[in-house]
């Protein structure tokens, strides 16, 4: 009997080298995910970040019909300085981070892959990206967008979302998404502990007009910013399909290109 053909991966690492020299030659997108390995809480595993920002980019790429995609490895390491204080945590310093990052940059250009769409997933990277891309636009030939997928989403989250503006740390929404992603790895019996400085947009406390560094122990004895017993699987699968759609509308927006 003929072997059934299935459909091919978006993923990076489940595709061949002939595989992605073909999408090289189709004028691919690459979704270049980066994130972040650090504290959670006393509830999620370390690898929030890395876990959801995949999960997204995939079920974006996943989403689009008739746009040539495909999702590099994300990169799971990035600017998590201020986490440092509770433990369970990785981070770059700026020149490392940068030349990390341009380092992928440069392999996918000499692979003939002219388009990159950079999805952050960690609040922390959002700075130094910014201050990134004028850099890596005047050194390389590629072009690059870049985005923080769950600023993207945004307005699709919002609505879900019971008593605060914007995804925090560990909170309602990522706690969310990670119990309906990969549910086996919350630790359902620590809910009770997972809160900590409530406020409504952390906005207010990342980006003040007068700033200074502040480390996350600082903030919250929990490790915890927001509060994570509002989260639920049902919730956490809204606020995945507003990420999926938004994620999926810019790949398919023309002028971004």
């Amino acid at each position: 009997m003929a072997q059934m053909s299935r459909k091919s991966s978006v993923l990076w690492k489940e595709l061949t080298a002939e595989d992605l020299r073909l999408r090289a030659a189709g004028d691919a997108i690459v979704i270049l995910p980066i994130a972040s390995m650090e504290q959670h809480g006393p509830h999620l595993p370390t690898g929030v970040d890395t876990i959801l920002c995949e999960a997204v980019c995939k079920a974006g790429a996943e989403r689009v019909e008739g746009v040539n995609v495909v999702v590099a490895p994300t990169l799971w390491c990035g600017m998590a300085e201020h986490h440092m204080a509770f433990g369970g945590t990785f981070t770059f310093d700026i020149p490392l981070y940068r030349a990390v990052l341009l380092a992928f940059l440069k392999s996918l250009e000499r692979h003939e892959f002219r388009r990159v769409l950079i999805v952050n997933g960690h609040g922390g990277n959002m700075a130094a990206m910014a201050a990134f891309l004028p850099d890596f636009a005047r050194e390389t030939a590629l072009k690059i967008n870049a985005t923080t997928y769950f600023e993207l989403a945004q307005p699709g989250m919002r609505p879900f979302m019971e008593d605060q503006e914007s995804v925090m740390h560990a909170c309602e929404v990522e706690t969310s998404m990670m119990m309906a992603i990969a549910p086996e790895t919350v630790k359902l019996d620590r809910l009770s502990e997972a809160f900590g400085m409530k406020v409504t947009d952390p906005r207010a406390v990342f980006r003040p007009v007068v700033a200074r560094y502040r480390s996350f122990r600082d903030m919250s004895e929990t490790g915890v910013l927001g509060d994570a017993r509002r989260a639920s699987a049902e919730k956490g699968r809204k606020f995945l399909e507003a990420c999926t759609v938004a994620l999926a509308d810019a790949l398919r927006d023309p002028e971004m290109w």
